[in-house]
């Protein structure tokens, strides 16, 4: 089976197009908005949600022709169906329906964190079951079983920000531009990640659930305690902060 994927559950307007039978991407585009959003220094709702309409089309129309198939040879369309912004998804969601009515195609609602769980098994060698994964995609922070598709246990989350959330959040605090989680990883490369002694939250309880909010706020104190924060600063603290979140991943699976 070929099918039409679209993802629009935040600001990235995605679509490609997978043949089940070779188990294979046979084309794919993607469109950012993260330029647009910069100057907010975050996604705005409702920007996002305006900007996938002109865009979805195009994307469609350009991955049809780099694949060089028609509609014909597509057999079912499938969309981001949550989790994700309300509006970019429903606006993804309106489009995926309308050509399901108009191509004659089954149409079927994705979850998109089950999405990024089920990746893997593009890979060659596939994963086999069982296998652990860490979802760490933007606002969500899982570890997951997967004995199956469909067959999963949630064995630890995040008990408040997302790791995503608080890299973006330590970005801001820093003055670096957005999107803030590859500026800190920049910033982390030339820096000592031994420099500040950040604490790792919940690296010593009995479950396996993380938090970050604590490791946020003690970069907030020490930007705040820092009259100027010249090149060296940032990237000391941009390394030790990114070492500290490494540190409570880490436990979390050796707990395991």
């Amino acid at each position: 089976m070929r099918i039409l994927g679209i993802e629009t559950s935040c600001d990235e307007t995605g679509v490609a197009i997978y043949d089940s039978n070779d188990n294979i991407i046979l084309a794919e585009q993607l469109f950012s908005q993260a330029s647009k959003h910069a100057q907010y220094g975050g996604v705005v709702p409702e920007l996002a949600s305006r900007d996938h309409i002109p865009k979805l089309l195009p994307l469609i129309s350009m991955t049809l022709e780099e694949a060089n198939l028609g509609p014909d040879k597509i057999d079912g369309i499938a969309y981001t169906s949550g989790p994700g912004l309300r509006g970019p998804l429903l606006t993804g969601a309106a489009l995926a329906r309308s050509l399901s009515l108009g191509w004659n195609k089954p149409c079927v609602g994705i979850n998109h964190m089950e999405a990024h769980l089920l990746i893997n098994l593009l890979e060659d060698p596939a994963p086999s079951f069982p296998f652990l994964t860490l979802l760490i995609s933007g606002g969500h922070c899982l570890l997951i079983l997967a004995s199956g598709v469909g067959k999963y246990e949630l064995l630890g989350q995040t008990r408040d920000d997302a790791v995503g959330e608080a890299f973006d959040k330590v970005a801001k605090l820093l003055d670096l531009s957005y999107p803030g989680g590859p500026e800190v990883e920049k910033m982390a490369k030339a820096g000592d990640h031994l420099s500040y002694d950040l604490p790792r939250p919940m690296t010593k309880e009995d479950h396996l659930d993380f938090s970050f909010s604590g490791l946020k706020t003690a970069v907030y104190y020490l930007v705040k305690s820092q009259r100027q924060k010249n090149q060296e600063f940032i990237q000391n603290i941009c390394a030790s902060f990114q070492n500290a979140v490494a540190a409570v991943k880490r436990e979390a699976k050796n707990q395991r």
